[in-house]
């Protein structure tokens, strides 16, 4: 069966989130309480948008290690193999070191058990469907289904056992001061296109489109349109450099956001001090 996917959510791990939650507020984005998550190690705040995707932010309340140290998420997934921690503890608990910014993003598939057994059909290694949940601050409990890939460089999947209504803010939660009304471009920096392309032609399973954007300076970049997202994948050309030391310090994963805006004053790249290490940028459409 044809399954379609599309953007669902994108993760930002902050230190603290009323901090966060203020900082945010004052970029003009309108921040909702998430809840704390069902094993009780992290809680978030969202930032939903017309189109249907938001922004999570998320914070650990205990580290697990000391706070100034920061490690790849594919290291730290790893050592969690190591330890016998779940699938999805191996692919949450690694934002915790990553360092403050964008850490991860999720697909919704229109169905998720379709969606898992065609991609392992097509050779890929995707695990679930995994249960997932948090506890909303109205006692509302939410509950999800995860997919899990094997590596960074591809999007995790989020599928909605209670109603999505309830996991994503709706009405006035969506209206921006700031004017923001979705998530035009994610762009994901990869070690190696020739690797990652195929991985994602079989989790998706599209090609590509045609036209080859520039993402970045000094980048090979691969777009995948996923309806009104686009997700670029970015391989740093050379070996030495910043988006070289970038996948070094942090691993795979998403690098840049664009937003769109209905205001065009608000059109720019955002304050990295309020975004907590995000880069995000207001484009206006």
């Amino acid at each position: 069966m044809e399954v379609t996917f599309g953007l669902d959510h994108v993760v930002i791990r902050v230190d603290d989130l009323a901090v966060a939650t203020v900082d945010y507020t004052t970029l003009g984005f309108t921040v909702v309480r998430g809840g704390e998550h069902t094993d009780r190690a992290s809680h978030n705040a969202l930032i939903a948008f017309a189109d249907g995707s938001y922004l999570e932010l998320i914070a650990f309340k205990q580290r697990s290690v000391p706070s100034d140290r920061q490690i790849p998420k594919h290291v730290r997934a790893q050592q969690l193999v190591a330890s016998h921690h779940s699938l999805v503890e191996r692919r949450v608990r690694p934002w915790e070191t990553a360092g403050e910014g964008l850490v991860d993003f999720a697909l919704l598939p229109g169905a998720i058990d379709d969606a898992i057994i065609g991609a392992q059909s097509r050779g890929l290694a995707l695990e679930g469907p995994l249960p997932g949940g948090r506890l909303r601050p109205d006692g509302q409990q939410v509950s999800w289904q995860f997919g899990i890939p094997d590596a960074f460089d591809l999007p995790f999947l989020c599928a909605d056992v209670t109603g999505r209504f309830l996991r994503v803010p709706e009405g006035a939660a969506r209206q921006h001061a700031n004017g923001a009304t979705g998530i035009a471009d994610v762009y994901v920096l990869v070690m190696d296109l020739d690797t990652s392309v195929p991985r994602y032609r079989s989790l998706l399973d599209i090609e590509p489109v045609q036209d080859i954007a520039i993402a970045w300076p000094d980048t090979h970049t691969v777009d995948f349109s996923l309806g009104s997202t686009t997700i670029s994948l970015a391989e740093p050309m050379g070996v030495s450099g910043p988006l070289c030391d970038h996948i070094e310090r942090y691993g795979e994963g998403p690098y840049a956001l664009k937003l769109r805006t209905t205001d065009p004053a608000k059109a720019g790249v955002l304050d990295p001090t309020l975004t907590h290490g995000a880069r995000i940028e207001m484009v206006f459409e």
